[in-house]
């Protein structure tokens, strides 16, 4: 009697062979530009000119004889001075 003989499978093998093939896919890069106005507090200077009408009195009484000191004995009102009589 003859025996027969089973074979034995084992499991497979795969060998693959991979191949690529580009196919181009959109990717988006969103850009946004923004335009900033930067608002800078900046002291303005102002000046308000205005007008003080101010006497001083300084401290000397007027000669009795015309005229001021430093003046040469000029009196504007009616004394006689260095330049003549006096016009008022």
């Amino acid at each position: 009697m003859s025996r027969c003989v089973h074979p034995i499978v084992c499991p497979p093998k795969y060998v693959v062979n991979d191949r690529f093939v580009r196919r181009p896919v959109p990717v988006i890069h969103p850009v946004v530009r923004v335009n900033r106005i930067n608002v800078v507090d900046v002291p303005r200077n102002i000046v308000r000119p205005f007008t003080k009408n101010v006497v001083v009195h300084h401290g000397f009484a007027r000669p009795r004889y015309g005229g001021y000191p430093g003046f040469g004995g000029y009196s504007g009102f009616g004394g006689r001075g260095l330049f003549g009589p006096g016009i008022f």
